[in-house]
């Protein structure tokens, strides 16, 4: 006579985690993206202020003292941009400025003026952190007030729409951020709710025969967690491997590349992955706990 196989006994926790790993890494990987967005908008924002450049304009015939003075006066500025530890101050002689305008526009002007009416001038660039309108309003007043200097010039108009677009912009993204954040939390609870369901007999038999709710929740929560933990990790890996490619794809995204705010959010999303697991097998199980018996079916 045909033996009948032994049937497999249920264990605490022992539910199929596979499906689970992969709903929860695909819904990281939808926050990780969207991460990346919020990143390399930063970064872009970042780069377009760090461009900003105020053009100070000189009184005419200054020494050279006079003008090594200001120079040194401008890199001390706590609003000047630094690059290599320099100051972005750069000296630009009426010359020099005569040349370029000739190159931009074809015409000399100095064949029927017969001198040069322009002046010289120092371009500073400013640090990305003093590029509001009412912070550049005030280095602007800041350089007039300075000895040998004639008149301060920037783009206004352009830097006050730079500034406001910036605003709504960030706005934007972090409400889609804040909203998707709440739509992959309730994504990655319900998978875990939908895979802990085939357990609540064995949840409410352990429980008539005496067990602790500590006892049963633990190795629930151990396997969840340890889900969570690893779709992070595999959604972080994927994440980088598209980014990589992303970069081979389009070379210039490399200049918005910030490896600091990358290493952070690949963290966030591991403790996201393993912090949800964790809360939502708990809040499951602990439902199925209080459940009376006909409830369960």
């Amino acid at each position: 006579m045909p033996q009948n196989r032994p049937t497999r006994k249920k264990k605490l926790g022992n539910y199929p985690h596979l499906m689970v790993v992969f709903s929860i890494t695909l819904a990281l990987l939808v926050i990780g993206l969207f991460g990346l967005l919020l990143i390399h908008a930063h970064k872009l924002s970042n780069l377009v202020k760090e461009n900003i450049e105020m053009q100070v304009y000189l009184e005419r015939d200054l020494p050279e003292t006079e003008l090594l003075r200001l120079q040194q006066d401008f890199g001390r500025k706590k609003y000047i941009a630094f690059k290599d530890d320099q100051p972005q101050v750069r000296f630009l002689s009426k010359e020099e400025g005569a040349k370029q305008f000739v190159e931009q526009t074809g015409e000399d002007f100095q064949q029927f003026l017969g001198d040069n009416p322009l002046r010289d001038a120092y371009i500073l660039k400013i640090n990305a952190d003093y590029t509001e309108t009412a912070a550049l309003r005030q280095i602007e007043q800041d350089l007039k007030t300075a000895k040998g200097v004639f008149e301060v010039q920037y783009v206004q108009s352009l830097i006050t729409s730079i500034n406001q677009n910036v605003r709504k912009l960030s706005l934007v993204l972090l409400g889609f951020a804040v909203i998707l954040t709440l739509v992959v939390t309730v994504l990655i609870n319900n998978t875990i709710k939908l895979a802990l369901f085939s357990q609540r007999f064995l949840i409410r038999s352990m429980q008539l025969v005496g067990a602790t709710s500590f006892f049963i929740q633990r190795p629930f929560l151990r396997r969840a967690t340890w889900q969570g933990f690893v779709s992070g990790v595999l959604a972080g890996l994927l994440l980088l491997a598209l980014l990589q490619y992303a970069y081979l794809q389009v070379d210039e995204l490399r200049l918005l590349r910030d490896e600091r705010l990358i290493g952070a959010l690949l963290v966030v999303m591991v403790a996201l992955g393993a912090g949800i697991g964790f809360l939502s097998s708990y809040r499951a199980v602990r439902k199925y706990l209080g459940m009376a018996l006909d409830d369960l079916y």
